[in-house]
C-alpha cells in the first residue's frame, strides 16, 4: 500500500490489488473534507471481484468481451472467463502491480503478462501523480507477444452520486444497445447527447451508455455537498462508459479506448474498435481529476 499527499489532496494505491487507487480525498479551501472518487463501502480492495470505489486500470481491453471471446475479424480466440457473461475488464485489475519508483506525491506500477491460455502478452504501466489542483495517472501498455493483436485500455472511476449530482458530458454519439448490453448498431447525437445539458443524473433505471466521439472533459457537481469534480481524458479515450444501477449512491465515467463489447461484438467492433498494435507498439492514455469547491 502506498500513500500519496500534495497540497490537500490525499491518495492510496494498492499495488497488490489490481493497482486500485482505492482513495482520493481533498480538503478544500475552507477545511471541509470530500471523498472525491467512492470510498470503500466497508470492503478491502481485492482482485475477487471489480471494486465498487476508487479507479483502476482496464487492459488490454476495457469493459466487456462477451462470452470470452476476442474476434478482430481476422483472428478469433478465448481469453479466461472473469464473469457470468464472458470476460469483464481484461486482466489488469485481477493483477499484483510492481512498484517500480515512488515518492511523496508519485507512483509508477508495472504489471506484465507472460504466461496465459491466449495470445496476450504485454506490459503495462500506470505513473499516478498528485499536484497542489489534482491527480493525473498515466497509463499504458506494450505488445509483447510475437503477433500483431487487438488492444484497448481505459480507466474505471466510481465518483460520489447524491440526489442532485448533476452530470455534463458532451459527445458526438453513442452504441445502441440490444439485450444485455449487446451492440446493434450506434446513433448520432447533433445537440451533445443526453448530458449536454447537465441534468439530474440519478435514475430509477439502470443508466448504461458507451459514448463515441467524447470531447475529452466531463463535470460532476453536487451542490449539497459544495463539490464539484472534473474529469479530463486523452483523445485516445474517446469513448467512455456512462454507468450506474437504478438509484445509486455513485455513479462511473469511464474513459476507455474503444467501444462496450468491441472485443466480440461486430457492431461495437465497427463503431470504435480495438486497437491492432504490432509486436513492441504502445498505446497509452491519460486522465485527470480535479476537485474545486462550489
Amino acid at each position: 500500500m502506498l500513500e500519496l499527499q500534495a497540497g490537500g489532496l490525499e491518495a492510496t494505491l494498492v499495488p497488490e490489488a489490481g493497482g486500485i487507487v482505492s482513495r482520493l480525498s481533498w480538503r478544500g479551501p475552507n477545511g471541509r473534507f470530500h471523498d472525491v472518487l467512492r470510498p470503500s463501502p466497508g470492503q478491502a480492495p481485492s482482485t475477487a471481484a471489480p471494486n465498487f470505489f476508487g479507479t483502476w486500470a482496464m487492459l488490454p481491453f476495457a469493459n466487456r468481451a462477451f462470452g470470452s471471446v476476442v474476434d478482430d475479424g481476422e483472428r478469433r480466440f478465448l481469453v479466461p472467463a472473469n464473469d457470468k457473461d464472458g470476460t469483464i475488464h481484461g486482466f489488469g485489475w485481477q493483477s499484483v502491480w510492481r512498484i517500480l519508483d515512488h515518492d511523496r506525491s508519485h507512483a509508477l506500477l508495472q504489471h506484465r503478462r507472460t504466461e496465459g491460455p491466449d495470445p496476450y502478452r504485454y506490459r503495462a504501466r500506470q505513473e499516478v501523480v498528485l499536484d497542489e489542483a489534482g491527480m493525473t495517472i498515466r497509463f499504458s501498455i506494450v505488445n509483447e507477444a510475437e503477433m500483431t493483436l487487438p488492444f484497448g485500455i481505459g480507466h474505471h472511476p466510481w465518483f460520489p452520486c447524491a440526489a442532485d449530482t448533476r452530470l455534463a458530458l458532451h459527445a458526438k454519439g453513442a452504441l445502441v444497445f440490444g439485450e444485455a448490453f449487446r451492440a446493434i448498431g450506434q446513433q448520432a447525437f447533433p445537440d451533445g447527447g443526453p448530458y449536454a445539458r447537465a441534468p439530474a443524473f440519478r435514475s430509477a433505471e439502470v443508466t448504461a451508455w458507451s459514448f463515441l466521439g467524447w470531447d475529452g472533459q466531463a463535470r460532476i457537481e453536487t451542490p449539497s455537498t459544495g463539490l464539484a469534480i472534473t474529469l479530463n481524458a486523452s483523445e485516445s479515450l474517446n469513448c467512455p462508459v456512462v454507468w450506474a444501477p437504478p438509484g445509486a449512491d455513485f455513479l462511473c465515467v469511464e474513459p476507455q479506448s474503444h467501444a462496450i463489447g468491441a472485443p466480440s461484438e461486430p457492431a461495437a467492433r465497427l463503431a470504435a474498435p480495438l486497437r491492432q498494435l504490432a509486436p513492441g507498439e504502445a498505446l497509452e492514455g491519460w486522465l485527470r481529476i480535479v476537485p474545486e469547491a462550489i
